[in-house]
């Protein structure tokens, strides 16, 4: 038999043991985080963004751990990662409301507390703010048509300049309106998240 401790720091298991509908404190947050494979386990499964096997889990962690792809792993790489997130971490990430661990099934999911620890996470998984590419090609397009119209281009130049600089201050226009509510939605999802955290 394995003489593995799979038990969980009290932090934690008293919130594995409360009701779903109570809050993390940030003890547990950072109790949750302070394992680097934790966060390697999080940071694939945001990655993924669906379920995923315990084998595809393993074999990109201990690529991760080993500065290698997956294809040049060896045989004890991958069982070494595979046996200790079976035995071990799965089960205490499942116990505290963090994954959703199928066991018997080996699949792997984030549950619904997962999005609580993300925020701390620093990963380059995390959807990135590329708010900079629209402005960006609002501008190009904006400068190319102008430019077009004023150095007399067939069919450009046939429309007013006055038009044409309307039109773009109106796609600046409402490119900067959606970016504002997609800022004010994220905002409050956040101070959604923060008021779950005590």
């Amino acid at each position: 038999m394995s003489s593995i401790d799979t038990s969980l720091p009290d932090e934690i298991a008293s919130v594995a043991n409360a009701d779903e509908d109570e809050r993390l404190s940030k003890d547990v947050i950072f109790e949750l985080l302070k394992n680097r494979r934790w966060r390697e386990v999080l940071a694939y499964l945001l990655e993924a963004d669906e379920t995923v096997t315990l084998g595809e889990l393993a074999e990109q962690i201990a690529a991760w751990e080993n500065d290698t792809d997956v294809n040049a792993l060896s045989s004890d790489q991958r069982k070494r990662v595979y046996v200790a997130l079976y035995q071990t971490h799965l089960p205490k990430m499942d116990d505290a409301g963090i994954v959703e661990y199928d066991q018997d099934r080996g699949l792997i999911s984030l549950s619904d507390n997962a999005d609580l620890l993300m925020m701390y996470l620093d990963t380059d998984s995390h959807r990135q703010d590329r708010w900079d590419r629209w402005y960006a090609g609002v501008s190009v397009t904006g400068a190319s048509l102008l430019g077009a119209a004023f150095f007399g281009v067939p069919v450009l130049s046939a429309l007013p300049m006055l038009g044409l600089a309307g039109t773009v201050i109106v796609a600046f226009l409402l490119l900067s309106t959606a970016h504002a509510v997609t800022n004010h939605r994220r905002e409050r999802n956040v101070d959604g998240k923060l008021s779950r955290i005590e």
